[in-house]
């Protein structure tokens, strides 16, 4: 009796010893196979999914086989939540570099450009423009969206840092535009911290407005601290600012493409030929750049410029001299005239 027990002991030693060789090729195989792709795919992966829902969905595909086992070593060996996103899946790539992938989140991001010198309105068309965020946003005023941050009663313009954000399939606008909102209040703490003395600014937010204006005028950095020093010694003289941008900002979508005398003389709370000194808000999105120039103005005597048509600009003193260069760069305008900075790159992923 000892003896057959012993013996039926030993056999299921034996076969339990090959059942678990057998489970542990069976996984072996499965982690090693390649996957059937024969192009670049992108897996997505909703937020909430599990490792089995997705290795079911794949094996129903035909993308892989063995589920079950590699159900088993990620239950036994890797016990952590599925990142939710995109995966992107190569021709060649075995079931175990996917798993791997999945490990580490290593899920795929794209990049949200926004550009210096936007306003907010552009602001929320790009955003709405993104196919992969998740709108939340598009039928929320602009009041609506800065209370939804956390900001009731603040005016978005100019609020929102200009940089190239990365976001993955399935996230919220409004983490977007968040991250620029709180970037924002860092770069600008961060200047106005390292100021100049005897500025004409009560608070940060005026800084903000005044670098508003100097990103509007002019598409050389170089010219950034220049164009500050002429404003800022206008508001210390008590003159108008009479800066084009902020009149067409008033005039919204009431501007066409063409400025005219009748514009300039039209009275709204952004028009600085007609109030005196800053306008009430920032009338676009500002870079560091523009905010150290206008905590950093160059010193100087010209209270005076005007574009010459390719970006930069011809400073005076006087307004005699100012009114000749008017003459020679703004009466007589070049086929290819512009004041504005260069047109941006195109987000890419």
């Amino acid at each position: 009796m000892i003896r057959k027990l012993l013996l039926l002991l030993q056999g299921a030693v034996v076969l339990a010893a090959l059942l678990i060789g057998w489970a542990f090729w069976s996984q072996q195989q499965a982690l090693q196979q390649t996957l059937n792709l024969h192009q670049e795919r992108l897996l997505e992966v909703p937020a909430g999914s599990s490792p089995s829902l997705m290795l079911n969905r794949l094996e129903q595909d035909g993308v892989l086989s063995g589920a079950l086992w590699l159900r088993l070593y990620w239950r036994f060996n890797l016990k952590q939540p599925l990142h939710s996103g995109e995966y992107r899946l190569q021709p060649g790539m075995r079931a175990e570099e996917l798993m791997g992938l999945w490990q580490r989140g290593e899920v795929v991001q794209y990049s949200l450009t926004l550009v210096e010198g936007w306003n907010f309105r552009q602001v929320r068309a790009h955003l709405a423009a993104q196919e992969r965020l998740q709108q939340t946003l598009t039928a929320l005023s602009d009041a609506e969206i800065m209370a939804k941050l956390g900001q009731p009663g603040m005016h978005p313009e100019g609020r929102f840092f200009p940089d190239t954000y990365r976001y993955i399939r399935g996230m919220r606008d409004i983490e977007l535009l968040r991250q620029a909102l709180q970037r924002q209040e860092q770069v600008l703490a961060e200047e106005w911290a390292k100021r100049a003395d005897n500025l004409p600014y009560r608070e940060p937010y005026q800084a903000l407005i005044m670098a508003s204006l100097v990103e509007k005028e002019t598409g050389v950095a170089s010219e950034r601290p220049q164009i500050a020093g002429v404003f800022v010694r206008r508001l210390r003289l008590g003159m108008l600012l009479q800066t084009d941008p902020t009149v067409i900002y008033g005039l919204g979508e009431r501007y066409q493409g063409n400025l005219t005398r009748a514009h300039l003389r039209q009275p709204t709370p952004y028009n600085t030929y007609v109030i005196k000194g800053l306008p009430p808000t920032p009338i676009a999105l500002v870079g560091r750049e523009a905010i150290h120039a206008a905590l950093h103005p160059a010193d100087g005597q010209s209270l005076y410029f005007v574009a010459r048509g390719d970006g930069s600009h011809v400073f005076s003193d006087s307004l005699a001299v100012h009114n000749r260069a008017v003459r020679e760069y703004q009466l007589q305008r070049r086929a290819d005239y512009r004041s504005s900075p260069a047109p941006a790159q195109k987000d890419t992923p």
